[in-house]
């Protein structure tokens, strides 16, 4: 092969292996071609990411605030708890306890730009914290102003008007092994909150007549409502090894949503509706990332101010407070999750899309 052929070589770009013995001399024009060219492209990169880094790092954190603005933002990295830090934007986990540390060691911020030097804190979050420090109250505008357009995250779309007449709604979530349920009225009042165990479910085969005589047992049993909520998870299709668990979930929401319509044919008007699971998560600040975690504790927050607040946020049965308590502390191999999530669906609901949208 001559050195003719190499800007061809060059061009295409592919991997070519020849018959040559490694040291020949020709071949190492086109060696050093091709690290001078891999070199140019990195060091290019490398100096475009360096500049924008020397421009932040160079530009203080403390220039972007007035002297009465940095007080205020030091009196709270400098006293604040570990608790109290978490409940920033962008401090829940290690970096609220690296700034605990980094006092400990370092003692009081006598600078913004001092936060720099925290473990895992850049230049972007340390102003975006500082921001949050100033006004907390932004982002929960923020999220009241996103929360007026809540109808699109439920489907099918209803009226806005049907949703203020509603008088009670049942709000249902599935797992692999439970429906639960929650009847809730207009003034957020538990009329009726249980489980059921589903034993037949995700065992061998999805035999149809299993799931429909299993979910046929559980409708027989739930109250009349206005509407029936069905949670809607957020499991990704992509993900090969939560297929099984998606086809079963889809499979319950499908016969639950034939089995409760109804009066459908009578009238034309949907009453079973879905409500995405990572938006209720969402509401209640449950979401880490784009995993939910549990909402027993903020359930059994909520049963303990029924009975200790004069206008609790949830209205419970007193006479079944105690025995609410005990199901959601017994000691069991699987925790209520699904008995949890089916109030706090419940409690969205009204709150988003019906107490919100009265005015």
């Amino acid at each position: 092969m001559s050195l003719k052929g190499l800007p061809d070589l060059l061009r295409t770009g592919r991997r070519c292996f020849l018959q040559v013995p490694f040291g020949s001399s020709w071949l190492q024009p086109l060696y050093l071609l091709l690290c001078h060219n891999k070199s140019t492209s990195i060091t290019q990169l490398d100096s475009a990411s360096a500049v924008k880094n020397f421009k932040e790092e160079n530009h203080a954190v403390d220039d972007l605030y007035s002297t009465e603005q940095r007080s205020s933002i030091l009196q709270v990295l400098n006293s604040a708890s570990e608790e109290e830090l978490c409940a920033v934007k962008l401090m829940r986990g290690r970096k609220s306890i690296n700034v605990i540390e980094y006092r400990n060691k370092h003692g009081p911020f006598q600078d913004l730009h001092s936060l720099l030097e925290v473990p895992l804190f850049q230049y972007k979050t340390a102003v975006q914290v500082c921001n949050f420090i100033l006004n907390p109250l932004a982002k929960e505008e923020r999220k009241k102003r996103k929360m007026k357009n809540i109808v699109k995250y439920i489907k099918p779309e209803i009226e806005r008007e049907r949703l203020k007449a509603a008088n009670s709604i049942v709000s249902i979530v599935f797992g692999s092994r439970k429906i639960a349920w929650a009847h809730v009225n207009k003034h957020l009042a538990v009329q009726d909150w249980q489980q059921v165990e589903c034993t037949v479910f995700m065992k061998g085969v999805y035999m149809p007549t299993v799931y429909l005589e299993e979910i046929s047992s559980v409708v027989s049993k739930l109250p009349e409502a206005d509407f029936y909520i069905l949670e809607k998870s957020g499991l990704s299709a992509l993900n090969a090894s939560l297929f099984p668990m998606m086809l079963h979930l889809r499979t319950v929401e499908a016969m639950l949503h034939a089995l409760l319509h109804k009066t459908y044919s009578q009238d034309g008007q949907y009453k079973v509706l879905s409500m995405a699971r990572s938006f209720v998560g969402k509401y209640f600040g449950l979401m880490v990332g784009d995993a939910r975690t549990s909402g027993i504790d903020l359930v059994k927050q909520f049963l303990s101010e029924s009975v200790t607040h004069a206008k609790p946020r949830v209205n419970f049965p007193r006479d079944q407070v105690i025995n609410y308590k005990n199901v959601l502390s017994s000691n069991k191999q699987r925790r209520d999750e699904e008995l949890c999530d089916s109030l706090l669906q419940a409690i969205a609901f009204y709150e988003l899309l019906i107490l919100n949208n009265t005015t």
